[in-house]
């Protein structure tokens, strides 16, 4: 017990340390928090702290939680972060990064999954389902900044809306296509020939509209509810980010939605109602905090694992297929997803690389594997856990200096911006 109260100690010392240590430094706080693991993963502890204590194929649920929470609380920050008009011109990019480069991304991993390391095809879909949505929460040097930054990183800046939009909402666009893959493995009761109406588009629909409610419903208790006390924007009080990730996400999900999408429609909605607050800041200081010791607890954890022998029996079809994901397959979708746009090229390309793979990915193959049997998952763990620790090596080394440099020379903006 004293070896656990001490790794959660300097659990929560590294995630309010690190950010400030690293800032604007080669090394990224993941990069850090995932190396740090490692080397404690590899160190011979004696039972129960070592042999795969931490190993989490043996625990599917714990990791399913963990993760679930580190999301929902990541799409609050994302929504209240999206400063800008929803529509379809001023969210062109994150639309159409939505509609072509995921289910593109999804397909094409699933293929090399099929056709690379011999997996079934409701295991290949699952792959590509697991990675297909990106979490630039890992990559500060890439997201947006808190509300109210005026130093051209908010949203106007066109790399840093779109990477941070998109993933607010990806991150529950893949959820069907994980859902079709336990139909395709046999234990799902629903039918895959009406997957695109039952799966999707009522389910979207559903998020949608709970989430403006919900969001409504929170920015009127926040800033014009008249009995004072009652107004949650005059008490400094960061709490209600949970309210804002969680009641959505439970009201939508008991509907049949899709939860995660809910959660970031709410937060934009209330930013929306209501851009010049100061309760924002705090909002947002409170939600980053959470974010930072999420982030912590899943890289530590997943560094753990991959010292203590989660990649054990690692082969050289799987390292392909995870580096593939990373550097071919998001920039090659994601820059085609583009072509056509009012984004400069530059700014397009900084958009197609930067789709780093973290927490979500976890998530979702913690779900899949605990509602289903797939068949060949030691390699699913193998491919997700290697994909996520390629994509912090080489986001979190390049992210910062590429973005500083575009951000010098005016690249990050729209053409016409």
């Amino acid at each position: 017990m004293e070896i656990l109260l001490a790794g959660a100690g300097v659990l929560a010392l590294c995630a309010a340390v690190l950010p400030n240590l690293l800032h604007e430094r080669a090394l990224s706080m993941p990069l850090v928090l995932l190396m740090g693991g490692l080397v404690f993963g590899l160190l011979p502890f004696a039972h129960p702290y070592g042999q795969g204590v931490l190993d989490p194929r043996s625990q599917v649920g714990t990791v399913e939680v963990i993760t679930e929470l580190g999301v929902l609380v990541s799409l609050v920050g994302a929504g209240l972060k999206s400063d800008r008009l929803i529509g379809w011109r001023s969210w062109n990019s994150t639309w159409r990064l939505l509609a072509i480069t995921l289910p593109l991304s999804v397909c094409a991993v699933a293929f090399l999954g099929w056709w690379a390391l011999a997996l079934s095809p409701a295991a290949a879909l699952l792959l590509g389902a697991v990675l297909s949505p990106t979490d630039p929460v890992l990559a500060s040097d890439v997201q947006v900044p808190a509300p109210h930054t005026g130093d051209g990183r908010g949203s106007d800046n066109e790399i840093r809306f779109t990477l941070t939009s998109e993933a607010g909402l990806n991150d529950g666009l893949a959820m069907p296509f994980v859902l079709l893959a336990l139909v395709l493995a046999g234990t799902a009761s629903t039918s895959p020939v009406p997957w695109l109406l039952t799966e999707v588009l009522v389910p979207l629909a559903i998020a949608v509209l709970v989430g403006f409610v919900c969001g409504r419903l929170l920015s009127w208790l926040m800033f014009r509810v008249r009995h004072e006390r009652l107004r949650l924007g005059e008490y400094s009080d960061g709490l209600v980010v949970l309210a804002i990730a969680f009641l959505p996400f439970a009201l939508c999900e008991w509907l049949g939605g899709i939860g995660f999408v809910a959660v970031f429609t709410a937060a934009a909605t209330i930013r929306a109602s209501e851009r010049s607050h100061e309760y924002h800041g705090v909002l947002h200081e409170f939600g980053d905090q959470l974010e930072r010791l999420f982030v912590a607890l899943a890289l530590l954890g997943l560094g753990v694992a991959l010292g203590d022998g989660l990649l054990a029996g690692l082969t050289l079809a799987e390292i392909l297929v995870a580096v593939a994901a990373v550097v071919i397959v998001r920039p090659l979708f994601g820059g085609l997803a583009l072509l056509g746009g009012s984004t400069t090229r530059p700014a397009a390309t900084a958009i197609a690389f930067f789709g780093i793979r973290g927490i979500g990915s976890l998530y979702y193959l913690s779900y899949a594997l605990g509602h289903g049997d797939f068949p060949m998952a030691d390699s699913l763990w193998r491919v997700t856990a290697l994909t996520i620790a390629v994509s912090v090596l080489v986001h979190g080394l390049l992210s910062g200096p590429v973005m500083r440099r575009l951000e010098d020379r005016g690249m990050q903006n729209l053409e016409n911006g």
